[in-house]
């Protein structure tokens, strides 16, 4: 695993991330995680030696992702409708930002919806 590969997703997570409205970044387990409040909406981990950013997109989406063989179910936290985007040198960052934004909207509050609409 390339620490420079995990330094510069860190760096992309965080400017697409902490843009987002109440949006925090603190360490849980031990992985960069970005909250909308006190809910998790993005976690950026090495899992089996794979740098992967994990997601909650809901049961349906989810199902749909899983048919594409660079997501796989978050581990522990499938259920709940997460994904995790296993990241690559190649990895197209504008479908990553487009995840990570559909993963907000599912945990933001109405208020940070709201305030994020009024930014779009």
């Amino acid at each position: 695993m390339s620490g420079k590969l995990f330094d510069e997703v860190l760096r992309r997570l965080r400017r697409v991330c902490l843009a987002l409205p109440e949006a925090t970044e603190v360490v849980a387990y031990g992985n960069p995680t970005f909250r909308a409040g006190k809910r998790s909406f993005a976690v950026l981990e090495v899992y089996d030696g794979q740098l992967s950013l994990a997601l909650k997109v809901g049961e349906q989406r989810q199902g749909d992702l899983l048919t594409d063989d660079r997501f796989y179910p978050t581990p522990y936290v499938a259920r709940h409708g997460w994904v995790s985007l296993k990241i690559e040198p190649d990895t197209d960052w504008d479908e990553a930002e487009r995840l990570v934004l559909e993963s907000y909207r599912w945990v933001a509050l109405k208020r940070m919806i709201r305030a994020l609409d009024e930014t779009e």
